[in-house]
């Protein structure tokens, strides 16, 4: 089996539009949650969110290419670009077809979707865009990080609802074990935020109401939690073959073992209560790993802040890790970025390779008063200096789909 290594980052979110400065953003606990700006939500019962601001597509992408994307494409190109500075990828032209996109997704061009159909219906089908389809589709991630980058390798586009971004890890995984691609640029990138959702969201009762505290709405695993803060952004994360990285002298932030993936098979919306479809995933993540959870040190949690979800992430961790569960550091990075849905994944995904990168774990911040029924070491409030041997990253989705992944600190 290949050995596949994390030898780059590129992160565009709430609190950083690149990876130094989410981490360390992350790691102070600085919350990203604001009231939103992008539209008038006045009249929304929900009227906050994690948004991406001072966000320019010209930066990173030419401007002609970036009117024909989706913001959610934009967001991932940018985070590609990134990652690809960050890891010093210069890849030669008979490496392209070996190099592979995986970006996952949660909705894809769902605003432009919107936007749209309320062209269509005031203007006329004559001023619908003649590029709305290859906007909308939840593709065109994949394939525009593709285009940007000139990866000719598979362009994969998981749809998974919040399990999403831990797909493209799994992806990457097996095409660099597989021996089909030397690199991947894996990650996961949303952009929803718009009236609809979130007053759907709201009437499903999913959505903090804390309105007039932003900064202290996401609060995953406290008692007085209410639910989760909706997000927006991009991670990616370049994966390359141990024989590449080392061969060009890569500076590496982890060593990516595998992951797992399962399906509750029971509701919509809510998680098994009992947990153990999540544990079923994370279980398969450790066995993919070959690794015993003892061996695990610190979990990036789906910890949404609602009260059926962090619950029965508990149960599942104790069920998956057994008696090593209490020893975990455990963290929420949703309590600071919101949860960005198809990008969730990809975040907890970067946040575990970074914790093992730097022996640190980022904290869970607004955890005042735990909820006796989240009885683990969630971190509260500041980070931990400590050795973080291995990380796993956690994701579960409407639908009942559950990813979790896990990092280790390479050893040459």
């Amino acid at each position: 089996m290949t050995r596949a290594l994390v030898t780059g980052v590129g992160a565009i979110t709430p609190i950083g539009l690149n990876v130094h400065d989410f981490w360390q953003n992350l790691a102070a606990g600085v919350s990203g949650v604001t009231r939103i700006t992008r539209f008038d939500a006045s009249d929304l019962p929900v009227q906050i969110a994690a948004e991406v601001k001072d966000f320019e597509a010209g930066k990173y992408m030419d401007s002609k290419d970036a009117r024909r994307m989706s913001r959610s494409s934009q967001l991932a190109v940018a985070a590609a670009q990134l990652a690809a500075d960050d890891a010093q990828l210069d890849l030669g032209d008979g490496e392209r077809s070996r190099a592979a996109s995986a970006i996952a997704t949660g909705s894809g061009g769902a605003i432009e979707t919107m936007e749209e159909a309320l062209i269509l219906k005031e203007r006329g089908p004559n001023r619908v865009s003649p590029f709305y389809i290859p906007i909308m589709a939840p593709n065109m991630g994949a394939c525009q990080v593709s285009m940007h980058l000139g990866l000719r390798g598979p362009a994969l586009a998981s749809v998974a609802a919040c399990a999403s971004g831990l797909y493209s890890f799994i992806e990457a995984k097996q095409l660099i074990d597989s021996g089909r691609c030397d690199v991947v640029l894996a990650g996961g990138t949303e952009a929803a935020l718009h009236p609809l959702p979130i007053a759907a969201l709201a009437n499903m009762k999913a959505l903090s109401r804390n309105n007039d505290d932003p900064t202290g709405a996401s609060r995953p695993f406290d008692l007085n939690r209410d639910g989760f803060v909706f997000g927006e952004g991009a991670v990616v994360l370049v994966i390359e073959s141990e024989a590449r990285a080392k061969a060009r002298g890569a500076r590496v932030y982890a060593e990516l073992m595998g992951g797992g993936l399962s399906c509750d098979a029971y509701h919509i919306t809510a998680p098994r209560e009992d947990g153990t479809g999540a544990q079923e995933a994370m279980a398969e993540a450790l066995a993919f790993a070959g690794m015993k959870p003892a061996e695990v040190d610190y979990i990036a949690a789906h910890g949404t802040g609602t009260p059926l979800n962090d619950a029965a992430e508990t149960l599942a961790i104790k069920l998956a890790f057994g008696g090593h569960a209490p020893k975990l550091a455990i963290s929420s990075p949703k309590s600071m970025v919101g949860h960005l849905l198809g990008a969730a994944g990809a975040i907890g995904a970067a946040a575990a390779a970074l914790a093992v990168h730097h022996d640190l774990v980022p904290p869970t911040i607004n955890l005042e008063t735990p909820d006796p029924e989240c009885d683990l070491d969630y971190v509260p409030l500041k980070a931990r200096k400590m050795a973080v041997r291995a990380a796993a990253a956690n994701g579960f989705g409407f639908g009942g789909q559950n990813g979790s992944v896990i990092f280790r600190k390479y050893h040459a």
